[in-house]
């Protein structure tokens, strides 16, 4: 890997207890049941890598933003029966993630045996980045891994400062892929490359977006973010998501698009609705032409074939950000539709990245994560990545 970072792959854990930061922040429903188990598979190719060595694994993760130390809603032990399923093993649990409970339940691990530990967020300290709660966390293993690509662009204690209390330290397999394919688009990418961004903000995204206006072919902007580009340009956009002070940012970057000749797509229609529900009253207008009282909520069907058509007759393309509220069924055509051209283009040769958080929980929804080259696990950390900035949780396992 890049700047000398060693993977597992470098290691034998035959005999050795690996500390391996996985990211285990997965969504539960009412009763506590795992309703996305992405996160936990993507680690399993790590974990049993360490056992088939003949050594052992204690993982340690965050789950949720536990505001004041423990809560039951927020503890690791409810994915308890999910990550047993998926090891294929028993998995040991301590309440705590440091401490005595925690520390003889490592010391005592024998070959092939795995424990998880308490969500590291109980302790203020991880999120603060402290040293001292750092070390008592090191003094579980004997090697580090770093698997969580997700939060990898966190300065946390379990995810950056930890590493220096270690001799090997070394990258998880996921870790490894995300960065492997982020630096596919980031290095020298296939023509036509077309980044599709959506979302509802611009803030979110200003970066990203500059960054890649020097690289890309095509960018589609959709989602909410593209009626603060319609407001910019004189449209109407009635009761749509709006970024007022973002206005002249979208029309900087509209003519940065302009000079460095990237045709940069915005959508020509939009689904409409009288209220953010479901089964409230919708219609389709004319993008910048929104009549007062009503909201866009999804790109429209004229550029769904618009977006689409760019998107596959492309060769590298990157997707973040959904083009509408498809968590609701009456606006997740958009989003459908530049899912299924972007499975197309990935059919024809492109490589297809879609870059986590909204865009990941997408592609998957409609069934079609198998179908593209490779879901990200990491919506920020990718984002931070791609604009070009350290990752602190990738640093931290250079030499």
């Amino acid at each position: 890997m890049n700047n000398g970072i060693k993977t597992v792959n470098d290691i034998n854990f035959k005999g050795k207890r690996a500390l391996v930061r996985v990211d285990f922040n997965v969504p539960l429903d009412d009763q506590f049941n795992v309703t996305d188990d992405t996160r936990i598979t993507a680690a399993m190719k790590t974990v049993k890598k360490i056992l088939n060595d003949g050594g052992s694994a204690i993982l340690m993760s965050h789950l949720g933003r536990p505001k004041e130390g423990p809560v039951d809603k927020f503890s690791l032990k409810h994915i308890l029966s999910e990550l047993e399923n998926a090891v294929g093993t028993k998995v040991q649990f301590a309440n705590d993630c440091i401490g005595n409970e925690a520390e003889e339940l490592a010391a005592n691990l024998k070959e092939g045996e795995v424990l998880l530990l308490e969500n590291l967020r109980f302790y203020k300290e991880e999120e603060k980045g402290d040293e001292e709660f750092a070390q008592k966390l090191a003094k579980l293993g004997d090697i580090y891994v770093n698997d969580a690509f997700g939060t990898a662009h966190r300065a946390h204690a379990s995810t950056a400062v930890i590493a220096q209390y270690f001799e090997e330290k070394v990258a998880g397999y996921l870790m490894q892929s995300e960065l492997e394919n982020a630096d596919k688009v980031l290095g020298n990418p296939t023509a036509p490359y077309t980044a599709v961004m959506g979302g509802a903000k611009i803030s979110d995204k200003i970066l990203i977006i500059e960054k890649l206006l020097d690289r890309v072919d095509n960018l589609i902007i959709g989602g909410g973010m593209s009626y603060t580009f319609a407001k910019a340009q004189g449209g109407q956009i009635g009761d749509s998501l709006l970024e007022a002070d973002k206005m002249d940012l979208a029309l900087q970057l509209l003519d940065k698009a302009k000079k460095n000749g990237v045709n940069l797509v915005l959508p020509v229609d939009t689904v409409i609705s009288k209220a953010f529900a479901n089964d409230a009253e919708q219609d389709v207008a004319t993008s910048g032409q929104i009549p007062d009282g009503w909201m866009g909520l999804d790109i429209g069907p004229k550029t769904r074939t618009l977006f689409a058509d760019i998107i596959k007759n492309s060769k590298t393309v990157l997707w973040n950000g959904p083009m509408g509220v498809f968590e609701m069924t009456s606006f997740e055509a958009g989003t459908k539709a530049i899912a299924e051209a972007v499975v197309e283009a990935t059919r024809n040769d492109a490589f297809s990245l879609i870059g986590g958080g909204d865009s990941a929980a997408a592609i998957n929804k409609f069934g079609f994560g198998d179908e593209v080259s490779y879901v990200s696990t990491g919506g920020g950390a990718l984002l931070e990545y791609m604009e070009g900035k350290v990752l602190p949780g990738v640093k931290a396992l250079e030499p």
